[in-house]
């Protein structure tokens, strides 16, 4: 068998959405997340193999979403789950897919790596002013009475999405520190694929004292994970997604997709409101973060051509000068 080569290409730091688990309504079982993740892991390995020295961060969304549902149906029985203990579940239910899988690829490649997951706290401010105005939606639909029944027994903020229903709100501060950063740049150097700050990390505020506490928040995926890639000096940063490039005009009988691009235009798209923030729109944030704090490379592209977008085969490629 084919032994890895030695990180010679430098780190990635890849980030992979919640939603590369759960790939459809009719494949978001248990079973069916870890037959994705395993498709998911051999490109990965893909790329561990080629010489890359990888770091993985992903999102959480539809699994912090599972078991905040399950909450809700037990409330009759059971105390409601709190959501950064919800994270840390999803951190290590995640985390443990991605871990076994990658392993079991190593082994089949006989690639001399090893794989941690590593339960990653986010410091956030107390004063960020996400806390006074929440926006982010949570869980499960309700009607008008539920809702307000749920926020005034569990003090929740709830708003109303036109044509659905009402859902539960929580603030989505900016992240200002990762609590594990030193622990995570030790490991990166051992010959270790770390997985780390799922789901944005579990969103903390430190204390006067220095102690730390967890918060009912969510942080952003993409934006934890560019200032992952940044305080380790990651050589590129891949964001993964549902297409294959960034495109313009999406949907429309004009669009067109990017193969290689610059920080300064994609920057002019996003000002055209050409990224969404409910989809494209922190990615293209994080990334244009990312690109103009160290002049490297950074890549937009789906899991499957993961390894082709490093070799820039695929995906869409942006750099500070174009």
């Amino acid at each position: 068998m084919k032994k890895a080569q030695s990180n010679t290409c430098g780190i990635a730091v890849v980030a992979i959405g919640g939603n590369a688990l759960v790939l459809d309504d009719s494949h978001k079982t248990v079973p069916d997340q870890f037959l994705a993740a395993k498709r998911a892991m051999k490109n990965v390995a893909d790329i561990v193999e080629a010489g890359w020295n990888v770091v993985l961060t992903h999102g959480n969304g539809p699994q912090i979403g599972y078991i905040l549902r399950r909450s809700e149906l037990a409330l009759d029985e059971l105390h409601p789950v709190p959501m950064d203990y919800a994270g840390a579940d999803t951190q290590g239910a995640i985390g443990y897919m991605f871990q076994k899988a990658l392993r079991n690829e190593f082994v089949r490649r006989n690639i001399p790596q090893k794989v941690v997951t590593v339960v990653t706290q986010v410091k956030v401010s107390a004063e960020d002013n996400a806390f006074l105005k929440p926006t982010k939606p949570i869980g499960s639909y309700m009607s008008s009475t539920q809702a307000k029944n749920m926020a005034n027994k569990y003090s929740w903020s709830i708003s109303e999405e036109a044509g659905h229903g009402w859902r539960r709100v929580v603030p989505s501060p900016y992240p200002k520190d990762i609590v594990e950063l030193d622990f995570i740049q030790e490991l990166i150097g051992s010959e270790t694929v770390v997985i780390t700050c799922g789901g944005g990390g579990i969103p903390v505020v430190e204390r006067k004292d220095g102690t730390i506490r967890g918060v009912e928040a969510v942080v952003d995926k993409d934006y934890v994970s560019c200032m992952l890639a940044r305080s380790i000096d990651a050589d590129v940063f891949v964001v993964t997604t549902n297409v294959d490039r960034v495109a313009v005009n999406f949907g429309k009988i004009d669009e067109y997709w990017l193969d290689r691009t610059s920080v300064a235009e994609l920057k002019k798209h996003a000002m055209d409101n050409q990224f969404p923030e409910g989809s494209m729109g922190p990615k293209v944030h994080s990334i244009v973060r990312f690109v103009e704090g160290n002049c490297k490379r950074a890549i937009i592209t789906n899991i499957d051509s993961l390894a082709a977008s490093l070799r820039g085969e695929a995906g869409t490629s942006i750099t500070g000068d174009g």
